[in-house]
């Protein structure tokens, strides 16, 4: 039964492959501001290495900006089962800024935010084996995004000991809608027709003070296509984890 199991997914496998989204979500940014002056800045990555810089500055009382660079570039196995000869690379790149409204709430002991913003990038997925060199598939083209998305999460900070230490962390909830298009689509370098989705992404995070301003950022969260799409679905993973530091901000506690 089980090398029955196996042969399915040796043979399916390729198949998913074939249709793999070339969209690949940068994680939501949570900047949590809360007054005038403040900003905050982060890096975050996952295990398949997509990378986000991302930084937001309070401009007004209640107003703040953000933006981020995304990127991921990285070539590896089609399959788990499969020759290691043949490979996929990603190429990725993508930038996104937003404006949006800041507050607290119930005493001071929440942020809410919300952020309207546009995105665009580049993305690339080839198939080949590095052999031979021969290119089996390639798909391509430029992506195109509008996003709106909330920030609820808690100022106030709880604690937990570990390693002789007790450590102090926050947590929240953030939702992001996204249309998406991806335009000047080409399969081994022939013009498609061009495909557009709406996203659907609910995360949770929760920030662990290491020291000073500097926190650690655990993201997990879900990613839903609206659209039944081929190329431009939701197949990528929003987990990401990193580090953040917040300067000029409001203490959570009264």
């Amino acid at each position: 039964m089980i090398r029955l199991l196996r042969a399915f997914f040796v043979l399916i496998l390729p198949l998913l492959a074939s249709c793999s989204s070339l969209y690949f979500p940068p994680p939501p940014q949570v900047p949590l501001l809360t007054q005038k002056g403040e900003w905050s800045a982060g890096v975050h990555t996952n295990f398949s290495q997509n990378t986000a810089l991302q930084g937001a500055y309070a401009v007004g009382e209640h107003i703040g900006v953000m933006g981020s660079a995304s990127f991921l570039h990285s070539d590896k196995k089609q399959s788990f089962f499969g020759n290691k000869a043949e490979r996929e690379s990603v190429d990725h790149d993508f930038v996104e800024a937003g404006v949006g409204y800041f507050t607290r709430l119930r005493k001071d002991r929440r942020v809410l935010e919300v952020y309207g913003g546009l995105g665009a990038g580049n993305t690339k997925r080839a198939r080949f084996n590095n052999e031979t060199n021969i290119t089996e598939q390639t798909a391509e083209g430029k992506l195109k995004k509008y996003f709106v998305q909330v920030n609820y999460t808690s100022k106030d900070e709880k604690s937990f000991r570990a390693l002789g230490r007790d450590w102090d962390f926050n947590y929240g909830t953030a939702l992001r809608a996204s249309y998406m298009q991806l335009n000047d689509f080409r399969l081994g370098g022939l013009a498609q027709p061009p495909e557009d989705n709406v996203f659907l992404e609910p995360i949770t995070y929760t920030r662990i003070q290491v020291v000073g301003p500097l926190q650690l950022q655990f993201i997990s969260g879900s990613n839903f296509g609206l659209r039944t799409r081929k190329f431009l679905k939701a197949s990528n993973s929003v987990f990401q984890f990193g580090i953040i530091v917040n300067v000029g901000g409001q203490e959570g506690r009264k």
